[in-house]
């Protein structure tokens, strides 16, 4: 009994992604590998916290004290933060609701793991950088070797465009586009294309990158050195590597974390600046929705100074409010 709760178990993961997945959902290949990483690393804990194997599994060892453990292990082990926590518990979440069709007599377990919650975390301000310290990282690579100038190439396209990390080492020679209105086509989240326009300066960059590397259509525009695409990591680890170059001439730099993703809030912080419309912003970052684009708008300091400026004090003297009671002081003072 206990083998066939295992194997079904096994046939139950399998069927999600197959199914579920990739056939019914035509998931893109990145919400696979997201998916796939989650169901990798609760395997993990499974066999080596609670000593069970992954083909020991069952569907009823996938309960709410388990999957709680699951997420404090991410939390204080790894060191995952709230977000990526909340990320494996809906990759969780999203197999426990097909489970559920397929497996009706596990719907009371089920229930009361879906009933986890996503936790809620601060969101920090957008940190962006400065003209001068973008200038000062694209220009730290050494443009005498190869890479380097793919890193300067890398990190102009990065910033032009606003991209994702998971964009740009997608980019083929083929999205490129050099002739007519220079522009870059741009493989989104939820399977959503867009072209974002490109500088002159940017276009002649990469018109100059294009004769040292093999341009054919499918080729990636930022290969690595074995020739196929750069991974999330080394993109990460190139930025590194050239913010540290910068740092001499930046010293402002010295102080600040920096990934990809601050490349891709600058380029919407400078876009905001600009006066460009916050509409525009959101489709040249590929936002399903405007409102992600507001973020931007809350961090900028400078726009909200001159708002202030435009908003002349009141001449009344404010009167402080006291709480007439013991309670309400108390209450006040939570």
């Amino acid at each position: 009994m206990k083998g066939t709760a295992q194997k079904h178990f096994a046939d139950l993961v399998e069927a999600f992604f197959l199914d579920r997945l990739i056939r019914q959902r035509n998931s893109s290949p990145q919400t696979v590998a997201a998916y796939r990483d989650c169901f990798r690393l609760l395997f993990e804990f499974a066999r080596g916290h609670r000593n069970i194997p992954a083909d020991h599994l069952t569907l009823a060892a996938l309960d709410a004290p388990f999957v709680l453990a699951f997420l404090d292990h991410l939390e204080t082990v790894r060191r995952n933060s709230i977000r990526s926590r909340n990320a494996r518990l809906a990759a969780v979440r999203s197999f426990l609701r097909f489970a559920a069709l397929k497996d009706p007599q596990s719907l009371a377990c089920i229930q009361r793991t879906l009933a986890i919650p996503m936790k809620r975390h601060n969101k920090p301000l957008v940190g962006f950088l400065s003209r001068e310290e973008v200038q000062a990282i694209i220009s730290a690579p050494d443009s005498s070797t190869w890479a380097g100038q793919r890193d300067q190439a890398l990190l102009a396209a990065l910033y032009n465009t606003g991209a994702r990390v998971s964009e740009v080492i997608h980019i083929t020679v083929a999205d490129l586009v050099l002739d007519g209105s220079p522009n870059i086509r741009l493989h989104g989240k939820g399977r959503k294309d867009r072209a974002v326009p490109i500088w002159p300066a940017t276009a002649l960059q990469l018109r100059r990158w294009l004769q040292r590397i093999d341009h054919a259509s499918g080729k990636p525009l930022f290969p690595a050195s074995s020739g196929g695409p750069l991974t999330r990591s080394a993109v990460t680890d190139r930025l590194r590597r050239a913010v540290k170059g910068a740092t001499g001439k930046c010293a402002s730099l010295s102080r600040r974390s920096i990934s990809p993703h601050t490349f891709r809030h600058t380029t919407a912080m400078h876009l905001l600046q600009a006066g460009v419309d916050i509409t525009v912003i959101a489709l040249w970052l590929g936002h399903e929705s405007p409102t992600t684009t507001h973020i931007y708008v809350e961090a900028d300091l400078k726009m909200k100074e001159a708002a202030l400026k435009a908003i002349q004090p009141p001449a009344t003297k404010p009167v402080r409010y006291q709480p007439p009671d013991r309670l309400l002081r108390f209450l006040q003072g939570l």
